[in-house]
């Protein structure tokens, strides 16, 4: 009997071309993370059930964007940059479950297939997009960590432009922000192939880092902007008030998660 291999598709004899390794994942990274508040509301539509609106400021929103290098446990990844190297933006919010706060994410948009298919196995909503962010650098023109240093980034999809920011940092900060503070509860859906089968796949998990370092995060001020598309809604977390924005280069080291609850057998 033939014996396929792969953490994911596609299945091999090798298992060489699966498009994902198995976990550890490892990451380095550059955030760029503009905190702001919109209304409840907004943020109440995107929760399924049984999340609930956080008790502390429910109107809370961090836009994120990363510029990361990512490998799995050998590291040979980073030496083949093309596999390594990719950009992403995503929107989170805060949420409450079994009486314990969480960060969910409710958009996210990345350039490259590998990071979409860690997305599904982790249960981040992951899209296509087009996705930049200035590059700070010792030398030459480019912005160093240090006040008064300005940020540019923008996000676009399918075309059209999603957001776009300016952060200016002022000064050296405790944290890197509170709204992406916590574990992610995130959903895990498939739909039954059979037509009106429901969900094959319904699952509501728990997952955050396995390991961090952070290097000093900044704090400072955006401008921010969101835009309308025909096809995307992030422009409904309209801005209502800005928090602050931040700076940070951190690594990290995912590696699982933990079901929380299942609709499918094996409920819990």
């Amino acid at each position: 009997m033939t014996r396929v291999r792969g953490y994911f598709h596609p299945k091999t004899a090798t298992g060489d071309a699966s498009l994902i390794p198995p976990p550890p994942w490892r990451y380095s990274g550059d955030l760029l993370t503009v905190e702001y508040r919109t209304d409840p509301a907004r943020v109440r539509e995107l929760l399924p059930q049984p999340l609930e609106l956080a008790d502390e400021d429910p109107g809370a929103v961090a836009l994120i964007w990363a510029d990361w290098q990512s490998c799995a446990a050998s590291g040979r990844e980073l030496l083949d940059p093309v596999l390594a190297q990719y950009k992403e933006a995503f929107a989170v919010v805060r949420c409450k479950y079994d009486e314990r706060t969480y960060t969910r994410c409710v958009y996210i948009w990345v350039d490259k297939d590998f990071a979409i298919a860690r997305g599904l196995h982790q249960g981040y909503p992951k899209k296509l997009g087009s996705i930049h962010q200035t590059r700070p650098h010792p030398y030459g023109p480019a912005p160093r960590i240090e006040a008064g240093a300005r940020f540019g980034a923008t996000l676009a999809a399918a075309d059209r432009r999603l957001a776009q920011a300016v952060v200016t940092l002022r000064e050296p900060s405790p944290t890197n922000g509170f709204v992406n503070g916590h574990p992610m509860a995130h959903h895990r859906w498939l739909p039954s192939i059979e037509k009106g089968g429901g969900l094959a796949l319904d699952e509501l998990v728990e997952s955050g880092a396995a390991a961090f370092e952070g290097g000093q995060p900044w704090v400072g001020e955006a401008e921010l902007e969101l835009f309308d598309a025909p096809t995307e809604e992030l422009a409904r977390l309209e801005i209502h008030e800005p928090i602050a924005a931040y700076y940070q280069q951190v690594g990290v080291v995912w590696d699982g998660g933990r079901l929380l609850a299942s609709r499918v057998s094996g409920a819990q």
